[in-house]
């Protein structure tokens, strides 16, 4: 290791319930563009006016048509808090009756587990979906919440 390299980690103990979620927009055709853009202008909005709980938030592409996200929440009930109420639930209501040919995705991971839903993107299987089993989101695993906890074999 050369004497110039700077190597750091970081503390997070100040945050025991912290949430990471990775989401994923994926372009299935190309009239899907509008979505993306409503997404994007969404993101820009939170980004300037953060809700309660979120900590930190960053873009990346995935590829041409397959945009992400990566949040830092400072535990599950913000980060549920921000999903069941307006602009998310808007969004995301209107995103479940006409995805418009687009795919989402989502991961979460908790020091209590770990969780995906995949919408919209059959047979395109990404992140957890690449090795393990799908499952439909119904009973036990409908929520965030109940997957968090189903997979960390806990009560929900």
């Amino acid at each position: 290791m050369q004497a110039n390299t700077l190597r750091e980690t970081v503390d997070i103990a100040a945050y025991p319930e912290l949430i990471v979620v990775i989401l994923g927009f994926k372009l299935r055709r190309w009239r899907a563009l509008p979505a993306m853009m409503r997404i994007g202008r969404g993101l820009a909005e939170i980004k300037k006016n953060p809700p309660d709980g979120l900590l930190a938030e960053d873009g990346m592409l995935f590829g041409w048509n397959h945009v992400g996200f990566r949040q830092y929440w400072r535990d599950l009930p913000s980060l549920e808090a921000f999903t069941r109420s307006a602009p998310h639930s808007v969004w995301w209501r209107d995103f479940l009756k006409d995805p418009q040919g687009a795919g989402f995705w989502h991961e979460a991971y908790s020091a209590r587990g770990i969780e995906a839903v995949y919408v919209n993107l059959p047979g395109q299987r990404l992140g957890l979906g690449m090795f393990a089993p799908v499952a439909k989101p119904v009973g036990t695993l409908m929520s965030t919440r109940q997957r968090l906890h189903a997979h960390a074999g806990m009560e929900g």
